[in-house]
């Protein structure tokens, strides 16, 4: 089910790329309730250049994403061969076009209003219709390909269809409102006040549009109207948990009543819900009450994107002002996979052992949530053993490879570069590394970054040169020709700014290395696995074996190809995380060549 809607959606999304610039009564956030506890919708059209580099970005990425739509129709197969058969006619809409091709046959309008969003738990999509009649035309040739019509409903004078998903109580509804399209998951009974609200047919008393809050979001946090998504926790969260949500509720007793059917159990025993499975819920909800999201720059060549994670004050608190010194947190990263994340152990030991205070002091008490009572109660002993040094001295750990090159006499690759271990006491760090490692008892490292080589044997081993350098920040290992000479200013780096947590830089050469290492690694493992069922006596069930090991094979190897395709594309990928008095703050620069 999850996989049927989540791939009608992909195929919907080239819509979402121009949004209205004023309150229009029937543009999509008209029909947003403001309480949605999630949307992701369009505010601004973009502008005919910016449409163009995001299309030629989809067109690449579109491969990809139709051999995940091909193996999700084979993992399908089994156990719901008409949602298969619908995945495989969704696809088949693709054969031989760009995601802007598909646009213009299914009707879709690139310049038009779209939004993605909630009515309570129950997902819906509305997008605005270049073309009417080409939209039926798209519907009418999933029906086809899909052999037979969907079943057709109506709720006052509005037909629409429908296609039921009886395993999991849920159905999807497809219509055609005053030149909008309207996708929605909803519950296998759905009310009709629901369906009503889902077509638009009813106006939410307070919508989104009306707010004003993505508008305020998307200026307070400098996201581009193009594209604003938000995740409401504190909504959301208590709908999911407390089983008052009529999407989860109807999910709910589908499974109670296939588990039923086995065990004898009765449904009404596996509905039943504490009371308190809402309060607990709000609770978890408010020390992350939210999620969004936003592009801050999309052109050509560039797609930066924003995510923002707003937590509780304590937790802001504990982490906003905190400056870690390790060396490179505090600037970009120039190895061509460059990545600084910060562990001050002692910092994260306090806050945690708070957190597992504050649960032995309240414990959770809905049923589905008890579990964490455990986790904490576990935690607080593994944060006290966190206080041994020399871990309990950590500071941050950064690794900054140089090569990666795949190795000839080994099933791992060969790589070069450098591993910093940031602490409050790196001699001690050091004196522990020789106590474990004899060989290592003979360096002589000094405190003023001076990089010394490692003993013959360790460097035998290792299969290159290695050196150790440390100053009073730091610990450094170097390793390959040449990183002798970087270890000295490596230790000298930026170390992090006020809320810092972590940086990482990635080449695009590098990217697409790993992906050809990665692909190697698979096309072994499957030969292995093909001889080992090679060698067995043959049969109808290995040969279907045989079979599915090919096909998933051929499936791999389509999506590595599309995977290196866009790889290619890639000059560099940056990403930075830190923590500031609103939250958590995770961007990402993407730079195409």
């Amino acid at each position: 089910m999850r996989s049927t809607t989540r791939y009608l959606a992909l195929g919907l999304a080239g819509v979402m790329l121009a949004a209205c610039g004023h309150k229009d009564r029937n543009a999509p956030l008209a029909f947003v309730p403001a309480d949605t506890p999630y949307v992701v919708a369009n505010l601004e059209v973009m502008d005919d250049d910016t449409r163009k580099a995001l299309l030629a970005q989809a067109d690449a990425q579109l491969p990809s994403q139709l051999t995940q739509l091909d193996a999700a129709a084979d993992r399908m197969t089994a156990k719901d061969p008409d949602g298969a058969r619908l995945l495989r006619a969704l696809r088949a809409e693709f054969n031989g076009k760009t995601v802007e091709g598909f646009a213009q046959t299914a009707g879709l309008d690139l310049k038009g209003y779209s939004a993605f969003y909630g009515l309570g738990m129950s997902p819906v999509m509305r997008f605005q219709l270049s073309d009417p009649t080409a939209f039926e035309g798209f519907v009418s040739r999933l029906e086809t390909a899909y052999g037979k019509k969907l079943d057709t409903a109506s709720v006052g004078k509005q037909s629409y269809r429908r296609y039921a998903f009886a395993a999991s109580g849920t159905q999807m509804i497809l219509a055609l409102v005053d030149k909008q399209a309207v996708a929605a998951l909803l519950p296998a009974d759905a009310t009709p006040a629901l369906l009503r609200q889902a077509l638009g047919l009813d106006r939410p008393k307070d919508s989104l549009q009306d707010s004003g809050r993505l508008a305020a979001l998307a200026k307070s946090k400098g996201y581009r109207k193009w594209l604003v998504g938000e995740l409401d926790l504190t909504r959301a969260l208590p709908l999911a948990v407390s089983g008052k949500d009529p999407l989860i509720a109807s999910i709910l007793k589908a499974h109670a009543e296939a588990e039923s059917a086995k065990t004898g159990e009765p449904v009404a025993n596996q509905l039943q819900t504490s009371p308190s499975c809402a309060t607990d819920a709000a609770r978890i909800a408010a020390r992350v009450p939210a999620i969004s999201f936003g592009y801050t720059r999309l052109d050509a060549r560039h797609q930066d994107v924003r995510v923002d994670v707003s937590l509780a004050n304590d937790i802001s608190q504990a982490f906003a002002g905190l400056q870690v010194a390790l060396p490179g947190l505090g600037a970009a990263g120039t190895a061509p996979f460059d990545l600084s994340l910060a562990l001050p152990v002692a910092s994260l030991r306090t806050f945690w052992l708070a957190q597992a205070d504050d649960v032995a002091a309240k414990p959770f008490t809905c049923p589905s949530l008890t579990d964490l009572n455990d986790s904490f109660a576990k935690l607080g002993p593994a944060m006290q053993k966190a206080a041994i040094p020399p871990f309990g001295d950590m500071l941050g750990l950064r690794i900054a490879l140089d090569s990666l090159v795949p190795s000839p006499s080994s099933s791992l690759p060969t790589s070069s570069g450098r591993l910093i271990l940031a602490t409050n006491n790196p001699a001690g760090l050091l004196a522990m590394g020789q106590m474990m490692v004899p060989a290592l008892a003979q360096l002589k490292v000094g405190s003023d970054g001076k990089p010394q080589p490692l003993p013959k044997d360790m460097i035998k081993m290792l299969g290159q040169p290695a050196w150790v350098a440390m100053n009073d920040k730091a610990l450094a290992l170097g390793v390959g020709v040449g990183e002798d000479a970087k270890l000295a200013d490596t230790l000298k780096d930026a170390g992090g700014s006020a809320g810092q947590m972590t940086r990482m830089h990635l080449s695009g050469t590098m990217y697409l290395t790993w992906l050809q290492l990665m692909e190697q690694k698979v096309d072994s493992l499957a030969s292995a696995a093909a001889a080992m069922s090679g060698s067995d006596e043959p049969s109808i069930d290995a040969a279907d074996s045989t079979a599915q090991a090919a096909a998933s094979a051929a499936r791999s190897k389509a999506q590595f190809a599309a995977m290196k395709a866009q790889a290619a594309r890639v000059d560099s990928i940056d990403a930075e995380m830190h923590v500031d008095s609103g939250g958590m703050v995770i961007s990402s620069q993407t730079v195409l060549k």
